[in-house]
């Protein structure tokens, strides 16, 4: 046995908690069950402490029951957009399988990356007749990876078992190079080097190469929280909670289990598998033949937003669909972005714009959609 297997071995981790609503069969969540811990801040609160430089694990943002609004604009994504949701994720499966081989397992992102591993997950088996294991495990902006969920699955698997990392979308494309960074690491901390590439649905930034699509559309599990996520919160990393030997932690909202939509919405958009499969066959085979190139275009234009408005730091600026969406319903929104008006794939956002009284500028030269811009608290011009 080498000296790398050897350190991987003797780790002694806890047991996977039985955590979130998603079948076991479609996902494990490497994650400590956190339910009984207070976390939650109101929106303002939580604004005002990450402005204030708390990082955004060490809380939560409170679970509301969606409002009936909010149900509405899911149900209306995903009637609009399963198919290309579905053929989105039949692309990424093709391209993970010729890239990876048959001999791995998906880790996804927790938390917008789990409902889609379990997609490719799901397309891998109705396509290929391949069932592969799928983890879902914690990342944290600034902070790194859970390399304790790492050495799990390597234990799990062996040290030479391929890892594909799987997440929703891009946006910036700073989980990416949050995800590069700790590639590093983990080779540096146990000598096994992980391959970084990171497989999304949609890459409107550019900065991956293992994608469906470069649309920037709504990915309607943008729409809603834990109740499309598998009741499970955004992941936590807070040293008076989480030990050196535990997974990331997070909480599993069970008191929300009657308006759950998380196995809803994967089995809508698996429903479309047969009809796309063709389609998305002929996409990879493109894909593969001739890869696009990974620009970072999405990074570049952010930090020129960023400087034209006179931001403080680039992470008050939220681009893409996906991101635009989650500032309306989540954040504190200044002023939104769009690529133009009359673009069908922001109906929703100028409709919650208006709902919220936030004002929409034009903004021709984007790369994505839409743009996001969080309010500055700190009495700054930004």
């Amino acid at each position: 046995m080498t000296t790398v297997k050897r350190r991987l071995s003797e780790r002694i981790l806890q047991t996977p908690a039985t955590i979130g609503s998603y079948r076991p069969e479609d996902v494990t969540f490497l994650l400590k069950d956190l339910s009984e811990v207070e976390l939650e801040l109101s929106t303002t609160a939580r604004e005002q402490a990450i402005q204030s430089g708390v990082h955004y694990s060490e809380m939560l943002p409170i679970e509301y029951e969606p409002s009936e609004a909010y149900t509405k604009l899911f149900h209306e994504a995903l009637l609009d957009s399963a198919e290309r949701v579905a053929k989105a994720a039949a692309v990424t499966a093709e391209l993970i399988l010729a890239k990876r081989g048959r001999n791995l397992s998906l880790v996804s992102l927790a938390r917008a990356g789990t409902p889609v591993g379990i997609l490719i997950k799901r397309y891998l088996a109705h396509r290929h007749q391949l069932d592969v294991p799928h983890y879902s495990i914690s990342i944290i902006r600034g902070k790194g990876i859970d390399q304790n969920a790492l050495v799990y699955i390597l234990q799990q698997h062996g040290a030479d078992h391929e890892l594909q990392f799987v997440d929703g979308w891009t946006g910036k494309g700073a989980i990416r190079k949050e995800l590069i960074q700790a590639c590093q690491a983990f080779e540096a901390q146990y000598g096994v080097r992980l391959n970084d590439d990171l497989a999304v649905l949609a890459d409107p930034g550019s900065c991956s190469a293992t994608f469906g699509t470069r649309e920037d559309f709504l990915i309607p599990s943008a729409c809603l929280n834990a109740t499309v996520s598998g009741l499970v919160s955004r992941t936590v990393l807070r040293e008076d909670l989480i030990g050196p030997d535990d997974f990331h932690g997070a909480k599993y909202y069970r008191e929300l289990a009657a308006y759950d939509y998380s196995q809803y919405f994967v089995d809508t958009v698996c429903s479309y598998f047969p009809r796309i499969q063709e389609a998305a066959d002929e996409e990879a085979r493109r894909l593969l033949s001739n890869p696009p190139a990974l620009t970072w275009q999405g990074h570049a234009d952010m930090a020129a937003i960023q400087a034209e408005y006179g931001l403080s730091t680039i992470n008050l600026v939220k681009p893409g669909v996906g991101e635009t969406t989650r500032v309306l319903l989540r954040r504190i929104p200044w002023r939104i972005l769009v690529d133009r008006i009359d673009n069908p794939n922001v109906r929703h956002i100028v409709q919650l714009t208006q709902e919220r009284g936030v004002p929409v500028e034009a903004y021709p030269e984007l790369s994505y959609s839409c743009c996001g811009i969080i309010q500055p608290l700190k009495g700054e011009t930004e």
